[in-house]
């Protein structure tokens, strides 16, 4: 099959393409081995939202959820099972990928339950499970970016673990999270463990961004207030991407990641999430022109994936270099009168909200078709 030439240049650019969803329909069909041959996609990222949409629709999991009537299992359980079924068959779709890309790409994530994102040990205790669950070398386990949520990261890093940091809002709370791995590679290094296959991305949300500090903006009315809609996301990702250049590609801060990269060590890779278009006003594709740039990993809903496929520009590297004039924008959104500070605690709680609510919707219509398939 022939890979498609926008995708081939966005992935030439430097940018790894990571699909944002999973379903079982997708892995068996073989739709998600032709994204990878056409569609430049080297992994795939799942979250609560994910499986509820997947296991609500048509009958792929029917029978295996017969057999879990069928041996009693608890709804936790059987969530598990299933959802660790998906996404180890899709490490090994991806398996491929993962060794030609020496371990970088070819990954796929499971996201711990969003109901412990304020919850550190048990954070980690599902972590650790997940892991042993899936078995596969490519999965990369999700963890939330809160308070709780940093010293889960380290801690699990410290494992061996690879992980996936998610539901970052803030480059404040990105640096803590750069931190939070670098610290845990130290310990992995301590305990004996090759940190060379330890890997992980850093989640940072984009359009949510816009969406929260537009409605503001809007609030505020002014003309210029409203001459600033838009910008918010990606120039809070520039500025996330001066902050990793800053810990991991040469800048001031690099001497910790520079010791470790001479026993193995990763840097950890800005992934843009959240990439789909909210508003219709706004370019489909342009949370992936304006955010294009080496080692980066842009997570793309379907839609947004098939769009920049069939009319998507690149204009060269869109992140280096831009920190300044990201800054102006946001002292500018600050001087129209946006609390930034209070935009971030609401993005950051209603994120983890979201996928709260979702998990409970997704344990609702599972204890459902357990109790059907049980005959109760």
């Amino acid at each position: 099959m022939t890979q498609n030439a926008n995708t081939a240049a966005l992935s030439a650019a430097g940018v790894s393409v990571w699909l944002d969803d999973l379903s079982r329909d997708r892995i068996k069909s073989g739709n998600l081995k032709d994204l990878i041959d056409t569609r430049n996609v080297v992994g795939v990222t799942t979250n609560p939202t994910i499986f509820q949409g997947a296991l609500s629709k048509g009958h792929s999991y029917d029978e295996q959820v017969s057999e879990l009537a069928a041996r009693g299992a608890d709804v936790d359980s059987a969530i598990r099972t299933i959802t660790t079924d998906d996404v180890r068959n899709a490490c090994d779709v991806f398996a491929d990928v993962f060794a030609a890309s020496k371990g970088v790409d070819g990954r796929v994530s499971i996201e711990v339950d969003p109901r412990l994102a304020f919850d550190t040990d048990g954070t980690v205790a599902q972590a650790i499970e997940l892991w042993k669950i899936v078995d596969r070398p490519n999965l990369l386990i999700k963890i939330p970016a809160t308070e709780a949520g940093l010293p889960a990261i380290t801690r699990v890093i410290s494992e061996g673990i690879s992980v996936n940091v998610t539901l970052i809002f803030s480059v404040q709370r990105y640096v803590s999270v750069m931190g939070a791995y670098l610290d845990g590679l130290r310990n992995a290094t301590t305990a004996g463990h090759d940190i060379a296959k330890i890997h992980s991305v850093a989640s940072f949300f984009v359009s949510r961004v816009d969406t929260e500090i537009d409605k503001r903006l809007e609030a505020i009315g002014t003309d210029e207030a409203l001459a600033l809609r838009g910008q918010s996301g990606i120039a809070n990702a520039r500025l996330a991407y001066a902050a990793y250049q800053d810990v991991f590609d040469g800048g001031k801060h690099t001497d910790v990641y520079t010791k470790l990269a001479s026993a193995g060590g990763n840097r950890q890779r800005p992934l843009w999430a959240s990439t789909g278009v909210k508003n219709p006003e706004y370019s489909d594709t342009m949370y992936i022109t304006e955010l294009t740039g080496p080692n980066t990993v842009n997570t793309l809903p379907e839609k947004t994936l098939e769009a920049f496929a069939d009319h998507g520009q690149l204009t060269g590297d869109t992140l280096s270099g831009t920190g300044a004039a990201a800054q102006q924008v946001f002292d500018a959104v600050a001087a129209a009168g946006v609390d930034l500070t209070e935009v971030f605690e609401v993005l950051e709680t209603e994120g983890v909200d979201k996928f709260v609510a979702s998990w409970q919707e997704l344990l609702d219509a599972t204890t459902e078709q357990l109790r059907v398939a049980g005959g109760n």
